[in-house]
């Protein structure tokens, strides 16, 4: 055989060879050109961590006040959390039981709105409050750390962060025009993080839960009807008349899926919490949490269920179904945590699906 003809028949193989290449360059410059995208974002996003102001973590004076010698005194107290703006569930991938988008989302913020003081007002007639204490709980945000949530939430991050911030200042504001007084404490849910995997050092600071909250906390500033509690660790102690009031996302937990269920490992998280908060000498009557989207109210613990409702993940893991809803607590000067209630989020009718 000539080196001519050995030439020829290595041609398909160079071709082919080329052909490889070119797919796993072209390859490589999609993957930079979505990296250098997902760059530009979370610039932007720290830019705006750089400007958010930081909070004064002490509580208003209003919270502490001693009882007062008229009766039916109380604060409100509402849990807010596992929104997952933006996110979309469709009713056929969940057999009609549920639909999410932006506009659904929309409407049932305002209903849990709306819901909030018709119990506060209408079931519980005859309190006098003295305001209300709003917990957000985390996962405000489906977010992007999951690639099928970035391929069809109806907006990117940073698009979720003003429209979000803008609706929800109108919720608080709405609140503050019917009881007077709003404190606001906040916590970072798992699904807002900035990277992939969860991290410790930064855990806040690289949340969008955060920064939505300090968003809001800047924007309200000027009001005097509000105060902020927006920390940088996982846990917001909030105390309401002399008792601790704990606020944490829930995603500590590690396990539940055993026979037990949920409880053994969320049991052991509220025990390791309380035997910590007693040595530092913060002690807490309650530990409200999101994560589970189970609305659980018991003496001593409180887990929220979740505006979003039933979605594909929980479809195919067959969890049980639950409406929309979150947790409402009444906390009296005398008894601490006396009244509790769900806030039902989902007006079929209104939101037309």
């Amino acid at each position: 055989m000539t080196l001519s003809d050995d030439l020829e028949a290595a041609q398909p193989a160079n071709r082919q060879d080329i052909a490889r290449i070119r797919r796993e360059r072209d390859h490589a410059e999609n993957e930079n050109l979505r990296l250098q995208t997902r760059l530009d974002e979370l610039e932007k996003a720290l830019e705006l961590v750089e400007t958010a102001t930081t909070s004064t973590l002490t509580p208003p004076k209003w919270l502490a006040a001693p009882p007062s010698k008229r009766s039916k005194r109380a604060t409100l107290l509402l849990l807010l959390s596992d929104t997952h703006f933006d996110e979309v569930v469709q009713p056929d991938e969940v057999a009609g039981l549920n639909a999410y988008n932006r506009r659904i989302a929309e409407i049932r913020l305002r209903t849990w709105t709306e819901n909030s003081i018709k119990v506060a007002r209408h079931y519980l007639a005859g309190v006098t409050y003295d305001g209300v204490v709003v917990m957000l709980g985390g996962d405000i945000f489906s977010g992007d750390i999951h690639d099928e949530l970035a391929q069809t939430n109806e907006d990117t991050i940073l698009g979720s962060l003003l429209h979000w911030s803008e609706q929800i200042v109108a919720a608080l504001t709405c609140l503050a025009d019917d009881f007077g007084k709003v404190h606001v404490a906040a916590v970072m849910g798992n699904h807002g993080r900035m990277s992939r995997k969860p991290r410790a050092k930064l855990r806040a600071r690289t949340n969008f839960d955060w920064l939505l909250a300090k968003m809001i906390e800047r924007h309200l500033a000027a009001d005097k009807r509000f105060t902020f509690q927006v920390g940088e660790n996982t846990d917001c102690l909030v105390e309401i008349y002399g008792k601790g009031h704990l606020l944490t996302h829930g995603d500590q937990v590690n396990g539940g899926g055993g026979i037990g269920g949920i409880w053994p490992p969320i049991k052991r998280m509220q025990a390791r919490k309380a035997q910590r908060a007693m040595e530092t000498g913060q002690p807490f009557q309650t530990l409200y949490m999101g994560h589970w989207h189970q609305l659980i109210q018991t003496p001593g613990l409180v887990i929220n269920g979740s505006m979003k409702g039933t979605d594909e993940y929980a479809w195919i893991n067959n969890f049980g179904h639950e409406p929309p809803q979150q947790a409402l607590a009444v906390i009296t000067p005398e008894h601490g945590v006396t009244m509790q209630a769900p806030v039902f989020c989902s007006d079929r009718k209104r939101e037309k699906w």
